[in-house]
């Protein structure tokens, strides 16, 4: 499905939740009826009409285009060799990893030692691996999924298992909204199952709320990470101690 027919979707959608049908559309826009017909059915719509029936709608024209976004078909994961890419190069990885996290170009700058023209070269890497599209002005949208994750033994993980984890888990997880638990239980596949399931809806809700707390200023928010994983698993040491 191409954008505007995304587009148009989501007015639709919006008009059903606001029980406004094209006829009354219509008359609040002072066109024919069959005019507005005509304008959803061809995608013929200017950003200044969208802008208008947004209104009449009662919905921020942002939002709309946000939800079209979200909804355009996009990847869980990149491929062996968009990862090998990004582990070959560790400020691209980091440039990457920001644009992940939604920061901005001069965010990246303010925080890390690259330079704009640097930055902007990554950015335009980045496009050319398909993790993300390069707009105007350095804007750029993600190509992948709010369920984005690494390959399992992929470039990535095996780079986070060298270096990350242990850097990771030498903070005390006493800090306002840390938290650290390991959790035993003897459970069945399907149950197995259900958690994975409960901690991949978890993951999605921290996504959520990192897109929500988009609108809040920079000094408001702060970095955090949640590192989640359930295996069949024994400590090496009581595996020693078995009968």
């Amino acid at each position: 499905m191409s954008s505007p027919e995304l587009l148009l979707q989501v007015l639709r959608s919006e008009m059903r939740a606001a029980n406004m049908t094209y006829r009354g559309l219509a008359e609040r826009l002072d066109l024919s009826e069959s005019s507005i017909k005509r304008m959803f059915s061809q995608g013929d719509m200017s950003l200044s009409r969208l802008a208008q029936v947004c209104k009449v709608i009662g919905v921020a024209l942002e939002d709309v285009l946000r939800q079209a976004a979200d909804a355009a078909p996009q990847s869980d994961t990149l491929t062996l060799a968009q990862e090998r890419a990004l582990v070959a190069d560790a400020k691209l990885l980091m440039v990457a990893t920001c644009c992940l996290g939604h920061w901005t170009l001069e965010q990246i700058i303010e925080t890390y030692a690259v330079s704009e023209a640097e930055c902007i070269g990554y950015l335009l890497k980045l496009d050319r691996l398909a993790l993300i599209e390069l707009k105007p002005l350095n804007r750029y949208r993600l190509r992948v999924s709010r369920a984005f994750r690494w390959l399992p033994d992929g470039p990535v993980q095996q780079l986070m298992r060298q270096h990350v984890v242990g850097d990771y888990f030498a903070g005390r997880f006493d800090g306002p909204g840390e938290t650290m638990l390991c959790v035993h239980g003897r459970l069945s596949d399907p149950s197995a199952q259900e958690l994975v399931q409960k901690i991949q809806q978890l993951a999605a809700e921290l996504a959520r709320l990192h897109q929500d707390d988009q609108r809040l200023q920079p000094a408001l928010r702060d970095g955090y990470t949640l590192l989640l994983g359930l295996r069949s698993w024994e400590f090496s040491q009581f595996t020693a101690m078995r009968r």
